[in-house]
């Protein structure tokens, strides 16, 4: 069983031990990974410590959110160092500084009317707008839309309502900006990632993907877009393959460049996928991986197996 694998111009090893975590901890439920400038790798969880961060040889260097958080769901860092930390079940959005001072807080705590349109009800991410600090909110599981706010948290404007036409939204899961400003959505129970410009006007869509989960784009050149895709949930489509359980990588002109994963969800391959949630890729190209299996299969419990594969580090040949 071989712990390399290729895909298009990308191959990538398993690194199982990268991680080094203090005594008696553990990851659960990875929901999303960020990198700095220096490759500090930030991994935000929905176990005990939800923010744990290693330095780029995977050395520990602190946590954060013990005791804060309802449900972690995704963390965006921004230029200046600080954190964007997003609540799903809190219905906030945590500015933080780069010491991990509370910058503000948007959202009340209590979920917005739902689909009503008006943040938060389940928000999923933030996306830095380059160059201005302005900021991009996707909204969420109980909204269907983006909202943009300036750097000191007041909101611009908002675009998008439930269906399936260009610029509406099942879903939008994930939202990130390229260097040209342009915002991308992971529009997951429609199966598509859409592309905007920095007022909302509808661009592009990209498709034939199965429900696009977490979104990621280098800041490397050529910029390269991650997406993770989950697999079925229903009890009847469990067993059906080549449905999502992947990672697959795009130019950001939308083609499909590399493609990880196996047929069906499962951990008895070493590139086999439960559900991954979140990714993303550092300076050196090589890639971080999230998953939610416990959540989305509905475990009982939580035995090794799920703690064990929840967060894994793919490093580029």
């Amino acid at each position: 069983m071989s712990d390399s694998v290729r895909s298009g111009d990308f191959a990538f090893c398993l690194e199982p031990d990268w991680a080094k975590l203090p005594a008696g901890w553990g990851f659960f439920e990875v929901v999303d990974i960020a990198v700095d400038p220096s490759d500090n790798i930030f991994v935000f969880c929905r176990g005990e410590h939800p923010l744990v961060v290693f330095d780029k040889d995977g050395n520990f260097l602190y946590s954060w959110g013990e005791g804060l958080l309802k449900r972690a769901h995704g963390i965006t860092i921004a230029p200046d160092g600080g954190l964007f930390c997003v609540d799903d079940r809190g219905h906030v959005i945590y500015r933080l500084t780069r010491d991990r001072e509370l910058v503000f807080k948007l959202g009340t705590g209590q979920p917005a009317p739902f689909h009503g349109g008006e943040p938060f009800n389940l928000p999923t991410k933030v996306a830095l707008e380059p160059g201005t600090g302005n900021f991009y909110v996707s909204d969420g599981y109980g909204n269907a839309r983006i909202h943009k706010y300036t750097a000191t948290g007041e909101r611009l404007f908002s675009w998008g309502r439930t269906g399936s036409d260009p610029g509406e939204f099942s879903l939008p899961h994930s939202v990130c900006t390229d260097k040209q400003g342009r915002v991308y959505v992971a529009d997951r129970e429609n199966h598509r990632v859409q592309v905007f410009d920095d007022t909302g006007r509808y661009i592009t869509q990209w498709n034939n993907m199965f429900r696009p989960c977490g979104l990621f784009i280098t800041q490397t050149e050529p910029q390269f877009a991650l997406v993770t895709e989950v697999p079925p949930s229903y009890e009847f489509m469990k067993n059906a393959p080549n449905l999502g359980a992947r990672v697959v990588i795009y130019d950001l002109a939308g083609k499909r460049l590399a493609a990880f994963g196996e047929a069906l969800p499962g951990d008895g391959l070493p590139f086999q996928f439960w559900a991954p949630h979140g990714a993303c890729m550092d300076s050196l190209g090589n890639l971080y991986v999230g998953e939610v299996s416990y959540a989305h299969f509905g475990m009982p419990s939580a035995p090794p197996p799920w703690t064990r594969r929840c967060f894994r580090k793919l490093k580029r040949l």
